[in-house]
């Protein structure tokens, strides 16, 4: 067995998100010297259970083993059926916990490589109504000159952890992972702990509520704008009791909400 190569694959396994587990039944297998092999790894997302085939394939010129791909069977808790995608462990460096993710119908930040070896930043996101010609879901890629801006689609919600610069670039990260991340949003000097995630096709980001309902990203703007014109009147009342004869403009009343249904599962 090639040690070196043993210990790449220890670390390339590891860092795709399948951890330590894996190792010994690794070692056994790249010893056993077949043309192929796979390993599987299962866990869970919440109620939802993950099982993940990983794909190993040795050289045919020498006695290198290589991590090609692996296929992910996701369960979701309320799904008749399961959804399968593989993921090539080259083309863009999908993580298990970004490849849950992207099942979910999220999209992540990754760095991916053109033709040319040039390195290129780009949203991915799975086009569920396209299949390829090996099964798969179609990749989407959302470019740079697309024009997604995250920081700035998150600017028009009243989140206080925008705030701090910690905390937003914790949050940021997390959005770019594919995360369903929790977030406190302000309205009227209250607070409320509801979720959001990006959405670079349509260059926002969606909000949800505590029983993970959709909220409408109008209303979430008039939010904004209600909070920002609340400061206001606050303002404009400290100069109306310098100034009985002044009105101050009336705070607008905060929107109904409406609700949005997501998309039931594969």
């Amino acid at each position: 067995m090639n040690e070196k190569n043993f210990e790449y694959l220890k670390d390339q396994v590891k860092y795709t998100g399948f951890g330590e587990g894996l190792e010994s039944e690794l070692k056994e297998k790249m010893q056993q010297e077949t043309p192929s092999f796979t390993l599987n790894y299962n866990t869970k997302y919440g109620n939802d259970t993950a099982v993940a085939t990983l794909n190993f394939k040795k050289s045919s010129q020498s006695d290198m083993y290589f991590f090609n791909s692996y296929q992910v069977n996701l369960q979701k808790e309320q799904a008749k059926e399961s959804m399968e995608q593989t993921f090539y462990v080259n083309k863009g460096g999908i993580t298990m916990k970004e490849a849950y993710n992207l099942m979910e119908g999220r999209a992540v930040y990754k760095d991916l490589t053109n033709k040319e070896e040039q390195i290129y930043k780009a949203w991915v996101q799975l086009d569920f109504k396209e299949v390829d010609t090996n099964g798969n879901f179609k990749l989407n890629h959302y470019h740079q000159n697309y024009g997604y801006d995250l920081e700035a689609a998150l600017s028009k919600h009243p989140i206080k952890e925008l705030e701090n610069p910690e905390y937003k670039k914790d949050l940021m990260d997390s959005l770019k992972k594919g995360n369903l991340q929790s977030a406190t949003f302000v309205k009227e000097g209250n607070e409320s702990k509801q979720y959001v995630e990006a959405n670079p096709q349509f260059k926002t980001i969606n909000v949800y509520d505590d029983n993970m309902h959709r909220i409408n990203n109008r209303k979430s703007k008039e939010e904004k704008q209600s909070e920002g014109e609340s400061k206001s009147t606050k303002q404009d009342n400290k100069k109306q009791s310098q100034n009985p004869d002044d009105d101050g403009p009336d705070i607008p009343k905060e929107a109904k909400k409406r609700r949005k249904s997501q998309s039931s599962s594969m």
